[in-house]
């Protein structure tokens, strides 16, 4: 399995809980016609057990078989509505349903704490990840053109991650702050010693309450992080409103040749160039760079993407008032 695949989650059913890690032990070696006959007598014994579905729709899909997958994945979505693995981006990835649904925040939990004790050297090793470089060469250009020193009294990180942004901007920043969803992210993060206030929390959420407390940041980043939203507007203008008079929103996305929004085969999301412009002056921000950039690679080829800094106007946005 993948490091995307399915983790153990008892269904309860001891006889069912063995037979699915019997069905895991068969793929590991190779055997899928064989892990997907087992997998198809544990959940006749645990008809509920949605971990055991998205496993059968994963070897299904290896396989060859479609249908049998599409079938499968269905079944797991129906008995997990929080989403623990993901069922629905397979449904999307397959065809069926919403074309680029929403990732529930169970599911990106999960997949972001499983990953975060090898994060670091996975992107920067195997993926050839340069999107905190890429956004910091953008933004020092901004900066540079308006005159100004490339420093910032309050800098904001969102999807902060390990930290591999904040090793980048934080000598840059008299206070760096990061927010992430995935608690052990935030772990990792916290053992580098880099930022000055880290939060673990939904980015939405995080800024809806930086607004109410009318925080300013003189400088947010987003890297490699709008891959996993699938509308970047309502962050985008959620971000805004926190910006100091003339500070840089600074992001990284996958992108795609149409318009939109778009998941692709490795369930990230991409967007068109016309939604992005839109997103920008929506927010009320002035779109200052948009240049295209590998901003990492994918089984050795590298991925079509966009480095994009904006401006806020020399007028800060009023707080939100909750007052009618």
């Amino acid at each position: 399995m993948s490091d995307t695949g399915p983790l153990f989650v008892s269904s309860g059913d001891l006889i069912a809980d063995r037979r699915y890690k019997w069905a895991l032990d068969l793929a590991a070696r190779g055997d899928f016609s064989g892990a997907a006959d087992v997998l198809e007598q544990t959940v006749e014994l645990a008809s509920g057990f949605a971990t055991a579905w998205f496993a059968l729709g994963a070897v299904r899909d290896r396989l060859g078989e479609r249908e049998g997958a599409i079938a499968a994945f269905a079944q797991a979505r129906d008995a997990d509505p929080e989403d623990y693995h993901g069922a629905r981006l397979q449904l999307a990835r397959l065809g069926v349903g919403e074309s680029a649904p929403a990732m529930t925040q169970t599911y990106v939990k999960r997949l972001f704490d499983q990953y975060a004790g090898r994060y670091d050297a996975a992107l920067t090793e195997r993926l050839n990840y340069r999107g905190p470089v890429l956004l910091r060469d953008a933004v020092e250009a901004a900066e540079r053109t308006a005159g100004r020193p490339l420093h910032f009294a309050a800098v904001l990180d969102l999807g902060c991650g390990t930290g591999l942004a904040g090793a980048v901007f934080g000598p840059l920043a008299d206070r760096l702050t990061g927010v992430d969803l995935s608690p052990a992210m935030i772990e990792q993060a916290k053992s580098k010693n880099l930022y000055d206030n880290l939060v673990c929390a939904d980015l939405a959420e995080f800024l809806a309450a930086e607004a109410a407390a009318a925080t300013r940041y003189q400088l947010i980043l987003a890297a490699d992080v709008f891959v996993y939203l699938n509308d970047i507007a309502p962050i985008i203008t959620a971000a805004a409103r926190i910006l100091a008079a003339d500070g840089l929103l600074a992001f990284t996305v996958e992108t795609h040749s149409g318009d939109g929004i778009t998941l692709l085969p490795t369930l990230r999301y991409a967007y068109g160039e016309p939604y992005l412009r839109g997103a920008i002056a929506e927010a009320g921000l002035s779109l200052l760079t948009l240049d295209q950039a590998a901003i990492r690679t994918e089984r050795g080829v590298p991925v079509d993407g966009r480095v994009v800094v904006a401006r806020a106007s020399t007028v800060v946005p009023r707080p939100i008032s909750s007052d009618p």
